[in-house]
């Protein structure tokens, strides 16, 4: 078993409200800064920048996660993470069917870039990534899930798309979620108190960067089978972590 430091939510600047600075090379870079191990990518609606996030990690020993923070038609924020590039990849041509076609203004909202491995600008998303799918949350849910995936509530502490701030409760039910994601690690147990249906789910405490200084700093950590190496193999045992199949040692 070897411990790994996560970041599991971090925004590049395909998403809107994503700094121009946080390009693929840029968030790979700052990973490594801050004693990173693993880093997933996960844009509003979209896992497009994933492609060149994946090949900036590979250059500097990181392991990368391709995902999405999805907002679903209840507008909560969930974290949809996946085992293989492609499978994330897929995953985003599905939504891309199911998000309103409201067109951007990035004077407004922010710019939508899409990059490539050199950080160079290679098109637009052009509509507001920003607005809620067409999809519920536990449609999100067995979507990811039919996926080889994993999907999780988003920042549960905050008032801003958090389930619980949405829906006012944690769903014991439809679906019954595996995991849970925390802005704010010493909110733990005022949570786990208030809602005991999260004792026993896996943990993630997630930076939800939109700049570069807001990536964190060693991040949490989790104990993985790893033998033999892999990125593939890493992704895999993190997914299962999440998937409630591993045991958390963090």
């Amino acid at each position: 078993m070897t411990k790994y430091n996560c970041d599991l939510h971090i925004h590049s600047c395909l998403s809107p409200c994503g700094d121009d600075e946080m390009t693929p090379a840029n968030i790979a870079g700052m990973a490594v800064v801050n004693g990173l191990n693993i880093v997933a990518l996960t844009d509003h609606n979209s896992s497009k920048n994933c492609p060149a996030f994946f090949k900036q990690a590979k250059k500097l020993g990181i392991v990368p996660v391709p995902g999405m923070e999805l907002t679903t038609a209840e507008d909560v924020h969930v974290v949809c993470l996946f085992r293989e590039l492609e499978d994330a990849m897929e995953f985003d041509r599905y939504i891309e069917e199911r998000r309103p076609k409201i067109k951007n203004k990035p004077e407004i909202f922010g710019n939508q870039h899409i990059l490539d491995e050199n950080d160079e600008i290679i098109g637009e998303e052009d509509d507001l990534l920003l607005n809620a799918a067409f999809l519920s949350i536990e449609e999100a849910f067995h979507e990811v899930l039919k996926r080889g995936g994993v999907c999780y509530p988003a920042h549960i502490d905050r008032p801003s798309n958090g389930i619980i701030a949405m829906l006012g409760t944690f769903p014991e039910e439809d679906p019954v979620f595996t995991a849970y994601e925390l802005n704010d690690g010493d909110s733990d147990a005022e949570y786990r108190e208030k809602y005991p249906v999260i004792q026993n789910l896996a943990r993630a405490v997630s930076s939800d960067a939109h700049y570069l200084w807001d990536i964190s700093e060693g991040g949490f950590s989790v104990e993985l089978d790893d033998e033999p190496y892999s990125s593939s193999k890493v992704r895999n045992a993190l997914i299962d972590y999440l998937l409630g199949k591993g045991e958390n040692h963090g």
